[in-house]
């Protein structure tokens, strides 16, 4: 039997409220819930089970157990597991979309076109990598073979953010499940359902139980114990750059492995001789895509001082023209804010401009419509800043927010583009390709996009550099982050032997 609110958006099962622990969805031990709510309208959607400290112990003790069988298992079964989960997202696409949309705000058509298909996608390439991954042999001295092993690191714990959290199960977990860890992910409080939906199609798909175990939760509560617990080897953590130093501090008790991916603010550079109409779309995609809840999102835009008044007499009616409205509608092209409280904190970042001196060029405020009133609606927003080290040039907004500043050349742009203490990506608009590679060799990030902006694949490695975090997701290099080297030498000449000098 359905609820209402999922027979409104047509799920067809029920929507997963408990936490999942050793293939079995249970409530908290305390029985404590909490409210997980449509950012459309601010609705309940479901009251859903929240971890204590406890239920963290419980998973932990699954995943340990079910470690030895899972890293043990043949790879190439390891990945036909994987395989098979993603074919089930996709016959379940519709219903995962819906309820990604539903949770979080992204409007359905984005739901649809990226966050589902390339949900799938990473969990069929590292289902494909999972019999690929492998050491190597190493040339020593005479007599001796040496050669490495890549081994899984054990039980991880895995700390998924709120902004796209469907797409960073499949970040987070193929890889490590690929290299044949067991894991104990915490999925941001105000946004669990896509996930525990994940993991109902986990158990479908033939995952052992205790492999995979997702606990709903407080950060100060359960994701602050999933970093401190000493039955944990490694914790992987994407959200805030003060929340990822605080799990820093919290792993060193067993110095469990760390990777964070964290903040960034995004230098969106538009040289003179850039392809105008191609880089004002890209600029507003870059910015205005998810509502600006991105942490790669082009959140400074940088234009050549030539160029910058023709620029801004395109991309100011662009972004006033995007559609905002009720994300469940098909032709919502923006829309809510997750929460309530960040649209506060976004809003709030407009007086923070006008105190610097700053211009608003558009948007600061929510819309008008009624029928949004209720939501955690912010247009999308405009803000020429007074110099480019103004807080909000500086400062994550995380939100449909945008600051435009100017260069007068490449020595200048480089400067600004560098000036924070972020290094997650930038990007850039020229048509000079000794241009474009120099200042991909010379932007201090981690990733770097040349006449685009805001592009992802399972197969390139993200993460960024400073501020912004260590270590990478997807690609080879993740398989890396879920593994550790081991070193094997062999005596292959029974001459050769340890001896003391006489």
């Amino acid at each position: 039997m359905t609820t209402d609110i999922e027979a409104t958006v047509g799920l067809r099962t029920p929507i997963r409220h408990q936490l999942f622990i050793d293939g079995q969805f249970v409530g908290a031990l305390s029985g404590e819930t909490q409210p997980t709510l449509n950012p459309h309208d601010n609705s309940v959607i479901a009251h859903v089970a929240m971890a204590g400290r406890a239920d963290v112990d419980l998973a932990v003790a699954a995943a340990q157990r079910a470690f030895p069988a899972w890293s043990r298992m043949p790879a190439a079964e390891r990945g036909r597991i994987l395989l098979k989960l993603a074919d089930l997202i996709e016959a379940n696409a519709e219903e995962l979309a819906r309820l990604e949309s539903l949770d979080t705000g992204h409007p359905l058509r984005d739901s649809r076109m990226l966050d589902v298909p390339r949900t799938a996608a990473c969990y069929r390439y590292f289902g494909g990598m999972a019999d690929k991954f492998q050491g190597e042999t190493i040339p020593v001295e005479a007599g001796f073979l040496n050669y490495t092993l890549r081994e899984p690191v054990g039980v991880v714990g895995q700390v998924v953010p709120w902004n796209f959290p469907l797409m960073f199960t499949s970040w987070k977990m193929a890889p490590a499940l690929a290299a044949g860890n067991t894991i104990v992910m915490k999925p941001a409080e105000i946004t669990p359902l896509s996930s525990l939906k994940i993991a109902e199609l986990m158990a479908q798909a033939g995952m052992p139980a205790g492999v995979v175990n997702i606990l709903p939760g407080l950060g100060s509560v359960a994701g602050q114990y999933i970093a401190e617990h000493p039955g944990i080897a490694k914790i992987a953590f994407t959200g805030s750059t003060a929340t990822g130093k605080r799990v820093v501090q919290a792993s060193a008790g067993n110095l469990k492995k760390v990777q964070l991916e964290l903040g960034g603010k995004g230098a969106n550079i538009v040289f003179e001789d850039a392809n105008l109409a191609a880089a004002v779309n890209g600029a507003a995609w870059a910015i205005f895509h998810n509502q600006g809840q991105a942490c790669i999102a082009g959140s400074r835009l940088m234009l050549h001082e030539k160029i910058a008044d023709a620029f801004l007499e395109k991309f100011i009616p662009l972004a006033q023209s995007i559609r905002l409205g009720n994300p469940m509608d098909e032709t919502t092209e923006m829309g809510p804010l997750t929460s309530a409280l960040h649209q506060q904190r976004v809003l709030a970042y407009v007086d923070v401009a006008r105190s610097e001196g700053g211009e608003l060029l558009a948007g600061g405020k929510p819309p008008a419509a009624a029928d949004l009133a209720k939501g955690c609606y912010v247009e999308p927003t405009i803000v020429r800043a007074s110099s480019w080290q103004d807080r909000v040039a500086q400062e994550e907004v995380f939100g449909p927010f945008v600051t435009v500043l100017t260069f007068k050349d490449d020595a200048q742009a480089l400067q600004i583009a560098n000036g924070t203490d972020y290094g997650l990506g930038s990007g850039l608009w020229t048509a000079n390709l000794q241009r474009a590679h120099r200042f991909a060799r010379d932007l201090q990030v981690g990733m770097v996009w040349i006449n685009s902006y805001k592009r992802v694949n399972p197969g390139s490695p993200f993460g960024g550099v400073g501020q912004s975090g260590y270590g990478r997701e997807m690609g080879f290099d993740a398989m890396r982050e879920y593994t550790q080297v081991k070193s094997v030498w062999v005596n292959v000449d029974a001459q050769i032997a340890p001896h003391y000098p006489r």
